[in-house]
């Protein structure tokens, strides 16, 4: 999921670079890490996608997260309600330089919408998101883009996270369901969901594709993901196929992608065949969400086997996707493969407020007041007491 976020923009200046103003001039290669972010890395291409998703798994193992991680979140947003991937002057307004995207607006409507507090930024969010809605009823990764099944999904969880109903949310009279319909293979094909068409129009099978399509046409935001109790059974064209027909082809196809191996596999060219972590951890999501957990032992299995070093290596946004996959598949994130996952991608951010320095900073309190108390009197000890008290 990661990596084909960054592929997404780079893809997105190479096809509009040229032809508009909305995409920037290169980025510093090492900006300076703002205070409030997760991670270690450069944030020009991921900076509110890898926060958004850090926040979410966060909410999903009851974690809080630190108050300035959240404030950071909101404070990319741009006045529109549209995020860019990374804002690196949030004093500074949005303008036409600034490139944003539905991938990074959904991802940080859904995260906003977990912490709570937030609900004018969701709606403002929600708000910008229909309004560069394509005629087919999805969404391209930029406005204006053609629709594709991973951005189509990731905006299908944010109207879910902010209470709205995703097939009520129209343009020419075409639901997000019908967009991801209409990039459902048959069963002959395999039963997956392609990214997008080709230039001829032809669709190909993607299991990164299939595994947020697999979510988002089961009407599922990644904040709420709930266990399926349907079996991935196997594909079934179906002469007027319904969006849960087309969840249910993609978990078949997704379930016999990871049944040889335990895992997706990436190939990359000039290079030898390799496990997919990111995407193995999506696909439990998926399998999950349409089966249940025990359609999802097998991969998850895999990753409390395999994964920690990845994790390690990628940092905070593969940690969430790993507590995702835990959540979603039932198993403990605290004790994922003996790996505390919640604990690993806590320390890549800002620490939070723990009810241990709580504790210790009321106790601080006290010994003073004691001090003035026994200098001043009971009533000012009482009177100072009463105002911490007050919010």
């Amino acid at each position: 999921m990661n990596v084909r976020r960054s592929a997404a923009v780079l893809a997105a200046a190479v096809a509009i670079g040229t032809a508009t103003p909305a995409v920037a001039a290169s980025p510093s290669p090492s900006p300076s890490l703002p205070s409030g972010l997760y991670g270690s890395g450069d944030p020009t291409y991921d900076g509110v996608w890898r926060q958004s998703l850090a926040l979410i798994a966060l909410y999903r193992a009851h974690a809080e997260p630190a108050a300035a991680a959240v404030d950071w979140l909101a404070g990319q947003q741009c006045e529109s309600g549209a995020f860019p991937a990374f804002r690196a002057n949030p004093a500074k307004a949005c303008d036409a330089k600034l490139m944003v995207d539905t991938n990074s607006t959904a991802a940080a409507a859904q995260a906003l919408s977990a912490v709570g507090g937030h609900g004018s930024a969701v709606t403002k969010a929600v708000t910008w998101l229909k309004s560069v809605q394509n005629k087919d009823g999805g969404w391209g990764y930029t406005p204006g883009g053609a629709s594709d099944a991973n951005s189509t999904s990731v905006v299908i969880g944010a109207l879910k996270a902010s209470g709205d109903d995703p097939a009520k949310a129209l343009k020419g009279g075409k639901s997000p369901y019908d967009a991801l319909l209409k990039l459902s293979l048959p069963c002959a094909d395999g039963g997956a969901f392609a990214y997008q068409p080709d230039k001829k129009g032809k669709l190909t099978a993607n299991a990164d594709a299939t595994a947020a399509a697999v979510v988002g046409a089961l009407g599922q935001s990644m904040v709420s993901v709930k266990a399926g109790d349907k079996k991935n059974a196997a594909c079934t064209d179906a002469a007027r196929p319904t969006p849960g027909d087309a969840a249910a082809n993609g978990s078949a196809y997704l379930a016999k992608a990871v049944a040889k191996d335990g895992h997706l596999t990436s190939a990359l060219p000039g290079s030898e065949n390799q496990p997919d972590y990111g995407n193995t951890a999506d696909a439990v999501v998926a399998l999950a969400a349409q089966g249940g957990p025990v359609a999802a032992r097998e991969p998850l299995a895999w990753l409390e086997r395999n994964a920690a070093k990845w994790a390690e290596q990628n940092g905070p946004a593969a940690y969430a996707q790993l507590i995702l996959a835990a959540e979603a598949g039932g198993a403990d994130p605290s004790d994922f493969g003996g790996t505390d996952l919640v604990e690993q991608l806590t320390a890549t951010g800002p620490a939070p407020v723990t009810a241990s320095q709580d504790d210790s900073d009321t106790s601080v309190w006290w010994m003073v007041g004691a001090g003035l108390a026994a200098g001043a009197g009971v009533g000012f000890l009482l009177s100072s007491r009463n105002k911490r008290k007050q919010p």
